[in-house]
């Protein structure tokens, strides 16, 4: 089973690596962030992406997203410590395959693979019921303008990297703020992140 394992945070992709290594069916590639998950994702095929959420560049579930809109048949498995309703929301939505939480045992972590692997879906049952919250009212277009915002990014430069005009982002940002009855866009990041919304 080949499975790419991206994880920004060295000191736990180094154990989830070398807890998958000692099975003999499994090869890790490992990726620090999300755009090195990508480019990964775009040269290679992987049986299994094991990914975090919040990493710089692409989080977890943006991948997933590139993933499921390609029709690509690798499975997706979102391993957390954020057990937040909107993030667990958004994956089932997506039809990710596995959603876990770090703290949980190993053996449940490969099981969950093997289970994946055989067409099952994975998710931990604290999280599903999580996941009955409330709804997010923000669309991708929003989502990913307000993670920018939330990162320090000024609107030009959120503008050039979503590949958009500044009117355009600026509108994304005030629809993101009305609809999370927020301040500014500063405390639209803070409420959309603790849902689990950005």
């Amino acid at each position: 089973m080949n499975i790419l394992l991206a994880e920004d945070q060295a000191m736990v992709r180094g154990a989830l690596a070398a807890l998958l290594g000692m099975e003999p069916n499994f090869f890790i590639t490992q990726a620090e962030d999300g755009n090195q998950a990508l480019a990964l994702l775009r040269e290679q095929s992987f049986d299994v992406l094991l990914t975090d959420i919040e990493m710089p560049g692409l989080s977890g579930l943006e991948l997933a997203q590139w993933l499921k809109q390609r029709g690509s048949t690798t499975r997706v498995i979102i391993i957390t410590t954020f057990g937040r309703a909107g993030y667990i929301r958004r994956a089932i939505d997506m039809g990710i395959e596995g959603f876990l939480l770090k703290d949980a045992p190993s053996e449940e972590l490969i099981q969950a693979l093997y289970r994946i692997m055989d067409g099952k879906r994975v998710i931990d049952g604290e999280l599903a019921l999580m996941a009955l919250g409330e709804r997010d009212p923000l669309n991708d277009k929003e989502r990913r303008a307000l993670r920018l915002a939330s990162e320090g990014k000024t609107t030009a430069e959120i503008a050039t990297i979503l590949c958009l005009s500044d009117g355009t982002v600026r509108n994304y940002l005030s629809d993101a703020i009305a609809k999370l009855h927020a301040v500014n866009r500063v405390d639209a990041a803070r409420i959309a992140r603790q849902k689990g919304w950005i």
